[in-house]
């Protein structure tokens, strides 16, 4: 092969080599990492989508491009190409939560509790278990301002554990959220707390959250069973809601609710005190004639072939 021929076909190969789809991503990678070196993002980022769009296949790039958004704030483009690149390269989740992570605080200096929200979300996603810092109880917020109770109540139970002093708002707000997701029981439990932590004039709130949860706890429990120690229980409950005197439009059901939990129980004379005080709590509601029919079986003795299993009936 004489000269000119071999210049001549090194040519073609190299002329090749540059036309490739690979050496076309290869320029594009290169010009947008020079392109990112200069602070020009936007042309970057123009520059790493090309590639990928070209056909480029490397999680690498694929951070580039996530990294990229991340640099200018853009937390949803952002989080999915982190995840995109993550789920073909899990060593670059150190990299993804980071950048996710410092969105957060950014979003949270702004108070952008949406943008926040979606970082944090994201960097759970791929590192469950991030700390998130002072982040947690406004993602609590955010969550229980937008009905998310579920989502809220970890990060409340965050901020409680990392406080010094349970501030009574926050216990307050964890009893609803665990009432809004029709958890009752762990509701009782910090309205009786927030309860204690305010005064008397500041309980009217709370006291109908507690005399709701206290009623339908012990009517569920009398409901499903006879067991003695539920029983007490579903007495103890109704008690409650009787104490807190509300809400008021329950305290004859809640009374009449007491005085079959005393009838189930036997205690037939405190169970004939309670119907009685149905006409008090509610002296024109339809609660009156069951109530009064419920007493008079047990005074005037219907239904005492009943008393034999310990019940007023």
């Amino acid at each position: 092969m004489n000269t000119y021929r071999l210049k001549h076909t090194l040519f073609l190969v190299v002329a090749f080599a540059a036309c490739s789809p690979r050496a076309t991503e290869v320029s594009a990678v290169h010009r947008g990492d020079e392109a990112f070196a200069q602070g020009n993002f936007l042309e970057a980022l123009a520059e790493y989508r090309l590639a990928i769009r070209q056909g480029a296949d490397d999680p690498e790039i694929t951070a580039r491009v996530a990294h990229t958004y991340a640099l200018m704030g853009r937390v949803d483009d952002a989080g999915a190409y982190y995840v995109d690149a993550t789920a073909r390269d899990p060593d670059l989740a150190d990299q993804a939560v980071s950048d996710l992570m410092r969105l957060a605080r950014d979003a949270q200096a702004s108070q952008d509790r949406f943008a926040m929200a979606t970082a944090v979300e994201t960097a759970l996603r791929l590192r469950p278990g991030v700390g998130v810092g002072t982040m947690s109880l406004p993602l609590a917020r955010h969550y229980f301002q937008n009905g998310q109770y579920g989502r809220a109540l970890p990060f409340y139970q965050k901020a409680m554990a990392e406080a010094t002093d349970s501030v009574p708002e926050i216990v307050f707000e964890v009893g609803q959220a665990h009432e809004e997701i029709g958890d009752c029981q762990h509701a009782l439990i910090f309205f009786e707390r927030f309860r204690e932590m305010v005064r008397p004039w500041e309980r009217g709130e709370v006291d109908w959250y507690i005399g709701t949860c206290a009623f339908n706890i012990a009517r569920d429990l009398r409901g499903r069973s006879v067991d003695t120690a539920e029983l007490a229980e579903a007495l103890r409950l109704i008690n409650r809601t009787v104490e807190v005197g509300e809400p008021r439009n329950i305290q004859a059901q809640a009374w009449y609710e007491k005085g079959e939990i005393l009838a189930e129980m036997g205690d037939c004379e405190a169970a004939m005190e309670a119907y009685a005080q149905v006409r008090y709590a509610d002296q024109a509601g339809s609660l009156i004639d069951r109530a009064q029919d419920r007493f008079d079986q047990i005074r005037f003795g219907r239904g005492l072939e009943h008393l034999r299993d310990g019940r007023c009936r």
